[in-house]
C-alpha cells in the first residue's frame, strides 16, 4: 500500500511547471477528495485501483496531455467547466475579454453573441454576470456545442444558448448590441503548436493561416451586417497581433478601434464600434 504523502514526495513530471500542483489535484481526482484533504490525511493510504488509476494519470500527463483534459474541468471567471479534447482549454488571459464585454456591452436588455464558444466559457460568464442578457454562443464543431450545453445546464443559465455555426453562416440576418470572439489566431508555421499543452488541443480552434489572421479577417468582414449601431467587436488576438487586428478594424469602417493590455501587459484584445 502507497499513502498520500509517499505519492506527492516522490512525483516525476520534468516537463511541467508545476509538477507538485499536477500531482495534487490528479490525486483529487482519483480519491474524489480536495487539496486540503491531501494535507489534513497525509497517512491514507490508497488501495490498488486507485494507485492504477493515479499511475495511469501521471503517465498521461508525462507524454505532455494537459490537467484540464486529465480532470475534464477547468475554472474559469466564476464558473467550473466541463472540458474535452474538442475544445481549447479556457485561459486566464481570456478573463479579459469577458472584462471589456460587461465595461462596453449595453447596461440594460441586449442581445450578445460568442463567436467560437468552445466550452462556452466566454458565453456563460457573460450570461452569468448579466441576466437581463441573452447570450448566443456558435461553433463549427459539433462537439463543442454539446459540451458547452452541458455546461449552460450544470450553471443553470436560461439567458444563454448554444447552435452550431460556422462563424456567421447559421445566423441569417440576426443582429446583437455586442459581439465578442476568441478565434484561433495562430499561424500554421508556428513553432509553439509543438510544444506545451496545445500539442493536445484541437488545431481548429488554434491555427488560422499563414498569419494566424484568417479567421480574425473573416470576422471583421462579416460582423457588421449582424451588429446594430454603435455595437462593440471585440476580439481577442496573440500578443503580436494588435497593429494588424486594428488596421483591420479600421479598414472596414469600425470607429473607436483600440487594443487593450492583459495582465502580463500585453496587447491581448482589439475592438470597435460600429456606426454603419
Amino acid at each position: 500500500m502507497t499513502c498520500i504523502a509517499d505519492l506527492l514526495a516522490q512525483v516525476e513530471l520534468p516537463d511541467s511547471t508545476t509538477p507538485d500542483l499536477d500531482a495534487q489535484l490528479l490525486l483529487t481526482k482519483v480519491l474524489g477528495k480536495s487539496q486540503s484533504y491531501l494535507r489534513t490525511w497525509p497517512e491514507r493510504e490508497l488501495d490498488a485501483e486507485q494507485l492504477a488509476a493515479y499511475e495511469q494519470l501521471m503517465a498521461r500527463r508525462r507524454q505532455g496531455e494537459p490537467v484540464a483534459y486529465l480532470l475534464g474541468q477547468q475554472g474559469f471567471w466564476s464558473l467550473d467547466l466541463q472540458v474535452s479534447s474538442a475544445t481549447l482549454i479556457p485561459r486566464a488571459d481570456t478573463e479579459r475579454l469577458v472584462e471589456l464585454a460587461l465595461e462596453l456591452g449595453p447596461p440594460g436588455a441586449a442581445r450578445v453573441l460568442d463567436l467560437g464558444t468552445g466550452s462556452g466559457a466566454i458565453a456563460l460568464a457573460l450570461a452569468k454576470e448579466r441576466s437581463e442578457w441573452q447570450v448566443l454562443g456558435c461553433d463549427t464543431v459539433a462537439q463543442a456545442v454539446e459540451l458547452a450545453e452541458r455546461n449552460r445546464l450544470a450553471h443553470k443559465l436560461g439567458n444563454a444558448r448554444f447552435v452550431q455555426s460556422n462563424w456567421f453562416s447559421a445566423l441569417a440576418t440576426d443582429t446583437f448590441e455586442l459581439i465578442v470572439s476568441n478565434p484561433p489566431y495562430i499561424a500554421d508555421t508556428d513553432p509553439h503548436l509543438q510544444r506545451g499543452d496545445v500539442r493536445f488541443e484541437p488545431a481548429s480552434a488554434l491555427v488560422s493561416g499563414t498569419d494566424g489572421l484568417d479567421a480574425i479577417r473573416q470576422i471583421i468582414e462579416q460582423a457588421p451586417a449582424h451588429l446594430h449601431n454603435h455595437g462593440w467587436l471585440l476580439i481577442e488576438h496573440g500578443w503580436d497581433q494588435s497593429a494588424p487586428v486594428g488596421e483591420l478594424l479600421q479598414q472596414r469602417g469600425f470607429a473607436a478601434v483600440q487594443s487593450w493590455q492583459d495582465l502580463a501587459g500585453h496587447q491581448r484584445v482589439s475592438g470597435g464600434q460600429w456606426r454603419g
